[in-house]
């Protein structure tokens, strides 16, 4: 029966050619749509948790509260035990040891005097212990403009748009005015190894990158972080295994109510990404929903359409004694392998198009100027397993309504006129 009904379809390229392609267009929009908002949000987590919340991240109470003021005087103290502690618990998770700071770049002049100034946001991290993996989540190398890496401690990057603002070139020297710890004033002469690019919009702007323990002795924290981030190994995002860890840690340290206990928090709770992982999936929601009815309505009216140029065909197989159930079927049947060329022909080519965009990508830089969340300024796509099946529910389910809907006509012929008709 399915070998009849498809040598019918490619003998009669009117009942076949439209619908095919209407799935064929439909998929190819589903599947690219479906890779981009995918690539889109493996951007965004991706992004925010090596550059800032970490799959996990540990802070105090008090810390916590005031994240986004970055209250370094609310830090967390005894970070070296902490850190040990946590890798022996939670050894499937890197655990890095971070402070975020503020203040003043001042590049001096050959006789001291200030040359320009500028704010700048720093990020203090482990470059040079035995155990970091700070170059690594970083991407450090392959971030690097201009000049070289850190070799030692003393040594900064910053970044290079940053750079040309401050007119400063690799190996003069920057003075970071900031605060420490307890409020009080804190300068430290840096030696600027290298400009460095990240493409992020958000962290390139006022860049500075320093080692740990050079931010700890200028901000008098010896000891002290204020956060500490935790990510898989293979830097691939978990909910539920991050919800148990977080769940497990913090049953810890409830039992007092001190605002400088350690507490934490995982990647979808922090800097509202809970928000946009919700968004991300509404809209794929919608937007297969709205494909689904749109081809559903132009399959219903093709459907018609060719209702209404099979109609002779219609009454001479009911006169042939064919029951309308199995007319009603045989359309359905046609109706679904249409539907299943459309989908992988759709597929193939949607996966193609998303490949290209998953290696080359599109700037979106310009559009990035303001930005204030982590977001890679080269937005790609992702192919993941659900790409190669995904198009296949648009494309079977809309030429099923389409036809269920419009083979009701079926049932509506009168066998008492099929003889009037066939003298016609």
């Amino acid at each position: 029966m399915i070998k009849f009904l498809f040598k019918g379809l490619l003998r009669d390229r009117s009942r076949s050619l439209f619908p095919i392609l209407t799935v064929f267009l439909g998929v190819l929009l589903t599947v690219v749509f479906y890779g981009w908002m995918q690539g889109a949000l493996t951007n965004m987590i991706d992004a925010s948790a090596r550059f800032g919340t970490g799959h996990v991240k540990i802070m105090s109470h008090a810390y916590a509260k005031e994240v986004d003021q970055i209250p370094n005087d609310l830090a967390l103290i005894g970070v070296e035990k902490l850190t040990q502690d946590l890798r022996q618990q939670y050894p499937e998770l890197i655990w890095v040891s971070r402070i975020k700071f503020g203040g003043l770049l001042d590049i001096p002049d050959e006789l001291g005097e200030t040359r320009d100034q500028g704010p700048v946001a720093g990020m203090a991290v482990d470059l040079f212990s035995a155990e970091t993996r700070e170059w690594e989540i970083l991407n450090l190398e392959d971030a690097l403009v201009r000049g070289r890496l850190p070799e030692k401690r003393g040594e900064i990057l910053i970044g290079e748009k940053y750079a040309s603002q401050l007119n400063v070139e690799p190996g003069e020297t920057a003075t970071l005015i900031s605060s420490t710890m307890y409020g009080s004033m804190a300068m430290a002469n840096f030696y600027v190894a290298g400009t460095i690019r990240f493409g992020v919009t958000a962290l390139d702007r006022g860049a500075m990158i320093a080692d740990i323990s050079d931010i700890r002795a200028a901000l008098n924290m010896e000891d002290a972080s204020g956060e500490v981030l935790g990510l898989f190994n293979d830097f691939v995002y978990r909910d539920e295994q991050a919800e148990e860890i977080k769940a497990g840690f913090n049953a810890n340290y409830t039992k007092d109510n001190d605002e400088f206990l350690p507490v934490m928090d995982t990647l979808p709770g922090q800097s509202g990404m809970a928000d946009y992982l919700k968004m991300v999936g509404s809209m794929s929601v919608t937007v297969l929903a709205i494909y689904i009815i749109a081809m559903s309505i132009v399959l219903w009216n093709a459907g018609l359409m060719g209702s209404l140029r099979r109609y002779g065909e219609i009454g001479v197989r009911l006169a042939m004694g064919e029951t309308k159930g199995h007319l009603y079927r045989s359309l359905i049947s046609e109706s679904l392998i249409v539907g299943f060329i459309g989908s992988v022909l759709g597929t193939a080519v949607g996966l193609a198009i998303t490949y290209f965009l998953q290696e080359k990508g599109i700037n979106i830089s310009g559009m990035m100027k303001n930005a204030s969340v982590l977001f890679s300024d080269v937005m790609r796509a992702r192919i993941t397993p659900a790409s190669f099946f995904i198009g296949f529910l648009p494309g079977m389910m809309a030429t099923f309504l389409g036809t269920s809907i419009s083979g009701i006509g079926v049932y509506k012929r009168k066998t008492s006129h099929l003889m009037k008709e066939l003298e016609a």
